[in-house]
């Protein structure tokens, strides 16, 4: 009976810290998507740039050259513009992915780019995208101070709780 008890409170600990670390996950995470969607404009400006492909193309590429999750997004809006416009496409692509980290303010951040995405010449969309890297950059910034902060708080916080509730139960 004592090693039933035993295994079941050690179950108990073991899944509260779990579930720390997995929403401790959820910041780093959210910085990894932010750099890889900071790699996905990049290359976007490049072939822009260089190739004069069209866009739902050039966000096909992209999509098979990124992670799952931020490929997805370049898929999905690729296969959005066939209906929709360029930027309405990358704005629902972006509200639409429940899968990925980021939060409000980096949504809003990368759907500044369908402003002028598909409506102006080459120079026009490039200077929004730099303008929508830049804007990353301080999403990265404040991703990574969050993850500093929050990331040992919620590993520490699922450790605490797990012995607490084994606390209370004996």
């Amino acid at each position: 009976m004592l090693i039933i008890r035993i295994i079941i409170y050690s179950l108990i600990f073991l899944g509260a810290s779990l579930i720390g670390i997995l929403v401790s996950k959820k910041y780093a995470n959210r910085v990894r998507e932010l750099r890889e969607f900071k790699s996905g404009l990049h290359m976007f400006k490049t072939k822009m740039r260089f190739t004069y492909e069209p866009i739902p193309d050039i966000f096909q590429e992209i999509s098979k050259g990124l992670n799952s999750n931020i490929g997805t997004v370049f898929s999905i809006a690729s296969n959005n513009m066939k209906l929709l416009t360029a930027g309405r496409a990358w704005e629902l692509a972006i509200e639409n992915t429940r899968l990925l980290n980021i939060n409000e303010e980096d949504k809003k951040a990368l759907q500044n780019l369908s402003r002028l995405l598909g409506k102006t010449d080459v120079q026009g969309q490039v200077s929004q995208i730099e303008i929508t890297e830049s804007i990353l950059d301080e999403q990265i910034t404040k991703a990574e101070i969050d993850r500093k902060r929050s990331e040992k708080m919620y590993r520490s916080l699922g450790m605490i709780i797990g012995l607490a509730i084994v606390i209370i139960l004996l």
